[in-house]
């Protein structure tokens, strides 16, 4: 499986300036290429490679499209049609989706290449911090090392990045090829799988009745709406506009950085607890859309939650399944049937059966039934929701997101 590791790049003035001027040449390709694709008649669209081909058409009618490296080129149009292919899929999963949009200045921050060829590394610089990097056409650079970089045969692509906050960074992309095996279905017992619904109240409800918190983000936010009113009063475009976007930029991304590194923690204490966590997989662009409570869904991030989950479930050796959240709260967790009830109630009770328990306790215990029944778990003497889970309601565990960014997982 693929692995990404990320470093924070130093680039001489003459090289960043470089840097960005290609940057920007390739955003033009870019934008030209999706003009291209999509003026094409609708069943004689052009692939990737029908575009690769066209570069020197373009380079002679425009000569500028020949200064970057042909190959950052052909790299920047093929993700055109890696991103074509996922707006397709999602169209096929019933969501709506659009057109690939027209990039502005400043907008198209990266460049990236996948041949061995094309980079060299040089960890010969004398301090054990620092590694060199070059890209072509781009130049040499220095890279800090804050873990093992790989030798250049050992990188599958490199991404070298702008940050709005005006750093750079460089992304190499390897292979792992040692990753753990997923354990047997039959042989997982009912104690190592865990359903997780997704709150706002709290940020995961677990099927053992762990709640974890969601993080205070309020001193964060203000800072960041204190920046961004200077920024107003600043003439747009003028050299003190933009040092203060680079401080609003800043103080969104500590914003980020937070969310982010919360939700490795989560994650990776999920994937090494247990060996199987089935998580609902929420369409979160229409709940932001309808929400009154829009802003914290987004600090949730709950789609990226999700793609970090499966991806260290690869990486750990686990399975993680996520199944379709409709009907998770409606439905009773011991009889199934289901009950209406409105977003303040938040406890279940059940008019059929007489079962009461939290709200998010019943939603995650349906969603790990669906998940063991897709995956096709369970032991032959029990269904997989017999086996899944207790004959008692563990009493409700409340866990403070702090504890979380201090100790790194709720369990410690």
């Amino acid at each position: 499986m693929k692995h990404t590791l990320r470093f924070r790049a130093y680039l001489p003035e003459g090289v960043a300036s470089e840097a960005w001027y290609h940057i920007d040449i390739l955003r033009q390709i870019r934008n030209h290429a999706v003009r291209d694709y999509y003026n094409s008649d609708f069943n004689d669209r052009p692939s990737d490679y029908d575009q690769h081909g066209k570069l020197t058409e373009w380079a002679d009618r425009w000569p500028i499209f020949a200064e970057p490296s042909r190959h950052a080129a052909q790299q920047a149009i093929s993700q055109i049609h890696s991103d074509l292919e996922t707006l397709q899929e999602r169209q096929n999963n019933g969501y709506n989706v659009g057109r690939l949009k027209w990039q502005g200045v400043g907008e198209f921050r990266s460049v990236s290449y996948n041949q061995t060829r094309r980079w060299n590394v040089d960890h010969n610089t004398g301090d054990d911090r620092f590694v060199r990097l070059r890209l072509e056409k781009i130049g040499w650079f220095t890279i800090r090392a804050d873990r093992t970089v790989p030798a250049k045969e050992g990188i599958d692509e490199v991404i070298l990045k702008k940050e709005t906050t005006g750093e750079w960074y460089v992304s190499l992309v390897t292979s792992v090829e040692d990753t753990p095996e997923k354990p047997p279905l039959s042989e997982i017992e009912p104690e190592a799988c865990v359903g997780v619904d997704l709150g706002i109240t709290s940020y995961i409800h677990t099927s053992e009745n762990l709640s974890v918190g969601t993080l205070d983000l309020s001193d964060e936010y203000d800072h960041y709406a204190r920046e961004q009113q200077r920024l107003d009063r600043k003439e747009h475009s003028s050299n003190n506009w933009e040092k203060q976007r680079q401080q609003v930029a800043r103080a969104k991304r500590k914003i980020k950085r937070k969310v982010r590194d919360y939700q490795h923690k989560l994650t990776t204490w999920l994937v090494t607890e247990y060996d199987v966590v089935v998580v609902e997989d929420l369409d979160v662009k229409p709940m932001l859309e309808t929400s009154q409570n829009g802003k914290n869904k987004q600090d949730a991030a709950w789609s990226r939650f999700i793609e970090l989950l499966e991806y260290k479930g690869e990486l750990h050796g686990t399975h993680v399944e996520t199944v379709e959240p409709r009907g998770t709260t409606k439905e009773c967790s011991v009889c199934g049937v289901e009950t209406a009830k409105p977003i303040w109630v938040r406890e279940h009770s059940c008019p059929a059966c007489g079962h009461a328990e939290d709200r998010d306790l019943n939603a995650a215990k349906n969603i790990l039934y669906r998940g063991l029944k897709q995956l096709g778990a369970g032991r032959s003497e029990s269904t997989p929701v017999q086996t899944a889970l207790p004959t008692f309601t563990p009493q409700r565990e409340r866990v403070d997101a702090k504890r979380v960014v201090e100790t790194g997982s709720p369990g410690a």
